[in-house]
């Protein structure tokens, strides 16, 4: 995959009605960067489908979306970490049977996992970051696929970070698990390619999250963008303009 420098996030005006009637999975909305991509998402008119652990939270999110005056949006409880192959079965079940269709899937949920060197790193730590980093995340797509496939221009986004790009010491299974997110992106471009379906990675940077802080405890959350200012490149990705865009990384932000 190569990073697309020819997206200007400045300068794409998402409209009120650009992702309608789009029916958008969005996985880890309950909070930061995937809550403000899904408000964001339904903003400009999509049916967005929340989903997540703390099905509290995703009822909040799912009445901020109301409130805006968006279209009605679901929200679906998935625990990555326990899920079982039934569990994943019914979540595209249940989108197959209240809306009929798929039009894009972001897979935004991640954990952190432990920043240690790798000669004392946990091992069911790393277990875990990976499983729910990588095989959660290949399992949902795969049930999702068929759904994905019958869209008019489905569209698969990937979650990366600088460090699935470039490994870094003390960054473990999270690096770990987001190399091999880039990998399964490159290996489903290259499936679908000539398709209608296209695959991309984004990748974040800093942005005042939770997980931001338990990654860099000592900084200084109030001067990294907010996730609410980086929603351009996802609206982008996952509606019509990117159409026919496949196989490409995207940054929300210049380097650091």
């Amino acid at each position: 995959m190569n990073v697309n420098s020819h997206f200007d996030a400045a300068t794409f005006k998402p409209t009120p009605e650009l992702l309608a009637p789009r029916v958008i999975l969005v996985t880890g909305s309950s909070s930061g960067i995937g809550r403000a991509v899904a408000l964001a998402l339904a903003a400009a008119g999509a049916t967005v489908v929340l989903t997540g652990r703390n099905a509290k939270r995703l009822e909040a999110v799912y009445d901020e979306i109301q409130r805006q005056g968006s279209p009605k949006p679901a929200y679906l409880p998935l625990d990555l970490e326990h899920a079982i192959a039934q569990d994943y079965d019914a979540l595209a079940d249940a989108i197959g049977t209240e809306f009929g269709r798929l039009d894009g899937l972001l897979h935004n949920a991640s954990i952190l996992g432990t920043r240690s060197p790798i000669a004392h790193h946990d091992v069911p730590t790393w277990c875990k970051t990976l499983h729910v980093n990588l095989t959660a995340t290949f399992a949902l797509t795969q049930v999702c696929l068929p759904l994905l496939e019958a869209a008019p221009d489905g569209s698969l986004l990937f979650t990366s970070s600088s460090v699935g790009r470039q490994g870094r010491a003390y960054w473990g299974g999270y690096a770990v698990s987001k190399g091999g997110t880039e990998t399964l992106a490159q290996v489903l471009a290259h499936e679908y390619e000539g398709q209608r379906l296209r695959v991309n990675t984004i990748n974040p940077g800093a942005v005042r999250t939770a997980m931001r802080a338990l990654a860099y405890p000592a900084e200084d959350a109030t001067q990294l963008t907010g996730p609410e200012q980086i929603t351009a490149t996802y609206l982008y990705l996952l509606g019509p303009a990117s159409v026919g865009v496949t196989g490409q990384r995207f940054d929300c932000q210049p380097p650091r």
